[in-house]
Parts: C-alpha cells; sequence; structure tokens
C-alpha cells in the first residue's frame, strides 16, 4: 500500500501542472501564456515602446463584433471592454495592443476567473497559479536603477 502511495505521489509530482500559467521572455520581449478549455491567451510586453499585447485564440473564430472584453470574476472584480480589438485573418485570433496594461495585470493578479467575450462568443479560465507568473511578467523588462 505504501508503495502504491508513493509511486503515485511520485507521478502527480512529475506531470506538468495543468492550466499552468508561465511568464517567459523572447529575446527582448516578455510573455506570459496560458491554455485551457481550448483557449489559448498569450500577453507580450515590448519594454522598448513600450507596447503591451494581448491574444486570445479560440478553436472557432470569433464573431466581428464593436467591442471586446474581459470580465475578471472571484475577488477584486472589474470588466475591461475596448473597441481596439482586432482579428487574425482566420479569425480565431483576437488581439489588443496598448501602451499600458495595469487593469489587466491586476484583473489576472486578484482575480479567480477571466471570462473572455465580443458578440456571442465567450471563454473563460482560471487564473489559479496566476498571481506570481503575472508579477514576473510585469517586472520582465524593467531595468533596476543604479
Amino acid at each position: 500500500m505504501r508503495w502504491a502511495l508513493a509511486t503515485c505521489a511520485a507521478l502527480m509530482l512529475a506531470a506538468p501542472a495543468a492550466h499552468a500559467w508561465q511568464a517567459g521572455q523572447e529575446g527582448a520581449i516578455c510573455t506570459l501564456t496560458h491554455s485551457e478549455g481550448g483557449i489559448d491567451i498569450r500577453l507580450t510586453h515590448d519594454p522598448g515602446p513600450p507596447l503591451w499585447t494581448i491574444t486570445v485564440t479560440a478553436p472557432e473564430p470569433w464573431p466581428e463584433a464593436a467591442s471586446f472584453g474581459i470580465a475578471f470574476l472571484g475577488g477584486a472584480e472589474i470588466t475591461i471592454t475596448t473597441d481596439r480589438h482586432s482579428l487574425s485573418a482566420e479569425g480565431r485570433a483576437i488581439s489588443v495592443a496598448d501602451r499600458g496594461f495595469g487593469n489587466v495585470l491586476a484583473g489576472l493578479s486578484e482575480n479567480a476567473q477571466a471570462v473572455f467575450f465580443t458578440g456571442d462568443a465567450e471563454y473563460s479560465a482560471s487564473l489559479d497559479g496566476a498571481a506570481p507568473e503575472v508579477a514576473a511578467f510585469a517586472a520582465c523588462g524593467i531595468s533596476p536603477s543604479v
């Protein structure tokens, strides 16, 4: 019995975390990614201009709509909408770019769930474990003052 429990515990530790948020860097570009429920979420930060982006890729094309929004639920709830979104050529990816993402980063780190919506399409993602990765993403590319 102990062997079975030890084996199960070892397998659980070796398995990658499901739905994990992951901060990273591709050259000078900082990234934050997450995949869940058929959607892929990717944020980037280019500290040069500065430029922040979020792209949510869905299994089906997003509908053409006047606005795109994110509702952050389960904590410091906030809903953010914009009319400055764009769709990829095939319509599966919806993106927004801006010079600042303070509300988005706060929403990701202070809540339990994010709901991405436009038109009649809606997808949600768990924010479990996002806060430390959001903090690493936010700090990426910031040079300490001397």
